[in-house]
């Protein structure tokens, strides 16, 4: 394994620090913690693809959170190019919600 190689692995835990740095506006939890996010694919030539949803259609954020999450992704440096493609198959339900998140929000 050369210098150069990239542990996809590891840029997977970078780009959920990321994630986790971005937060609903409406609720206090980040995108990551609430369910956000369905998967993060990165290829060989560090293309970074994610599928999210909205926590619903009319979502306020629906033009502008999509905009941050591929910005703050972009801006780690292994990244080469990022692009999120929203998605509401299936669904965002409270339970996609992480532990974490249900206890922030009381609901545990």
């Amino acid at each position: 394994m050369s210098d150069t190689t990239i542990d996809t692995n590891v840029l997977g835990d970078k780009i959920v620090r990321v994630l986790k740095t971005i937060f609903d506006p409406e609720i206090p939890v980040d995108i990551y913690e609430l369910g956000l996010i369905y998967d993060v694919f990165v290829n060989e030539d560090l293309d970074v693809k994610i599928l999210m949803t909205l926590t619903t259609p009319n979502c306020p954020v629906a033009e502008t959170l999509p905009l941050e999450v591929e910005e703050k992704v972009k801006s780690i440096n292994e990244v080469k190019d990022a692009e999120v493609e929203i998605t509401f198959d299936p669904p965002w339900t409270q339970d996609l919600m992480s532990e974490e998140a249900k206890l922030e929000l009381g609901m545990l």
